[in-house]
């Protein structure tokens, strides 16, 4: 443990010795990304997408998007940036009670729903029926193309990639906190078909 500072390494040593067998760990293969990157002294890579997700033109999006849509001129409306925070904060309480990874679980919440439509789960269904042809929309899936592809945001060697870089285990949690469609090639690398990290299950 470090004097002064708290540091990456000490929070792996943190984790080590208090997470639980079924937590994912900040340096488990979980936490590689598809582009290398210079590794950070003080934030975990789960950290890392934390910061990225909330900083992101993804993030911000939510907020003209509704939940539940119940009179356009209520402020009180739920949007799905009200509904995302939420989420984040009480998947995080859980997580800790389970000691489970705290950062992971937070990432995955706050990316869950960045490609979700406007109108709420009714604007999803719409669209799903009206996409049928090319195996309809589902907002999991969205969200996994934002962060990968829409977004342009991050630098790595001094070039803009596509996407967000998020670690495997955000990404693949984004895309399985809810059902998955297992016939969309691209998805493959995440085997649809297998059971996530336990983090996922408290992050939507």
């Amino acid at each position: 443990m470090s004097d002064s500072l708290f540091v990456k390494e000490d929070k792996i040593e943190w984790e080590t010795e208090n997470l639980s067998d079924r937590a994912t760990n900040s340096v488990s293969y979980a936490s590689e990304r598809w582009i290398p990157e210079n590794e950070d002294i003080y934030r975990t890579s789960f950290q890392k997408d934390i910061e990225r997700i909330l900083y992101s033109n993804a993030f911000r999006r939510l907020r003209t998007k509704t939940q539940v849509l119940n009179d356009p001129y209520n402020q009180h409306n739920r949007t799905r940036l009200t509904h995302t925070i939420e989420v984040s904060q009480i998947s995080r309480q859980i997580s800790r009670a389970l000691n489970l990874n705290e950062d992971l679980t937070e990432a995955i919440a706050l990316g869950h729903d960045l490609g979700h439509t406007p109108f709420g789960h009714a604007g999803e269904r719409v669209l799903n029926d009206s996409l049928k042809e090319i195996d309809g929309f589902s907002h999991n899936v969205q969200s996994v193309w934002v962060v990968e592809k829409l977004y342009h945001g991050v630098k790595i060697d001094g070039k803009i990639i596509p996407g967000l870089n998020l670690t495997y285990a955000v990404r693949e949690g984004i895309l399985k906190h809810t059902e998955v469609k297992t016939n969309i090639d691209d998805l493959e690398k995440f085997n649809p078909e297998k059971p996530p990290t336990m983090e996922v299950f408290f992050a939507s």
